[in-house]
């Protein structure tokens, strides 16, 4: 029975130091080490990727979309517009995911002609012109880019309501203007919190 004893004690004290060792290695210093690296090599992402005025105060983070529009929920013409969203009321952290709803539902079939038929209206193009990511939410509800067409398409309004030339808005896109991660993943895509950010702090 002693020697049962013992070596039951063994092997729980075994256990409990291999606990604490992995607790430090694993829950401390493996934290502790990833979050230096992060903040030497790469501060700006590991920080939230903020983007802030020229105040100086933070208006979002290049990596979560975000509404443009008005109280009442209506796109602001001056701004371009991002891909829709169904996370909560819209961009919403807290509530990331998709509708869930299948290509075939009549609900979303209704869903996306309506939104391409306001896109289409709102930016002054044919219905043929707009784009899928338009009229249809990722899977997140949070992407922050929008296809170069979509882009385009936003463009003369956008000039229109600002008083800036075309010239001007389509350089401002060009310019953020993002290609596939290491040439090939991912797709050529436009930031729109940058690209607006860029509207505003441009001088005119």
């Amino acid at each position: 029975m002693s020697v049962s004893l013992s070596g039951s004690g063994r092997t729980v004290w075994t256990a409990l130091r291999a606990m604490l060792v992995l607790t430090v290695l694993l829950g401390l210093a493996y934290p502790l080490l990833i979050t230096g690296v992060g903040q030497v090599l790469f501060p700006r992402q590991a920080n939230g990727s903020f983007l802030r005025a020229a105040d100086g105060h933070a208006v979002g983070s290049s990596l979560i979309g975000q509404s443009f529009a008005d109280a009442a929920g209506n796109p602001l013409p001056q701004y371009f517009q991002p891909r829709p969203s169904v996370a909560g009321d819209g961009y919403d952290a807290g509530s990331s995911g998709a509708s869930n709803l299948g290509p075939e539902s009549p609900d979303l079939i209704a869903a996306i002609a309506e939104r391409k038929r306001q896109v289409a209206a709102f930016n002054g193009v044919p219905e043929s012109a707009v784009p899928a990511d338009a009229v249809t939410a990722s899977g997140s509800g949070l992407d922050p880019d929008i296809s170069v067409a979509y882009a385009q398409i936003q463009i003369d309004r956008v000039a229109t309501v600002r008083g800036l030339p075309v010239e001007v808005v389509t350089q401002l896109v060009t310019q953020h203007t993002r290609r596939p991660d290491l040439g090939f993943m991912g797709t050529t895509r436009v930031n729109v919190l940058e690209l607006n950010l860029a509207l505003d702090e441009y001088p005119g």
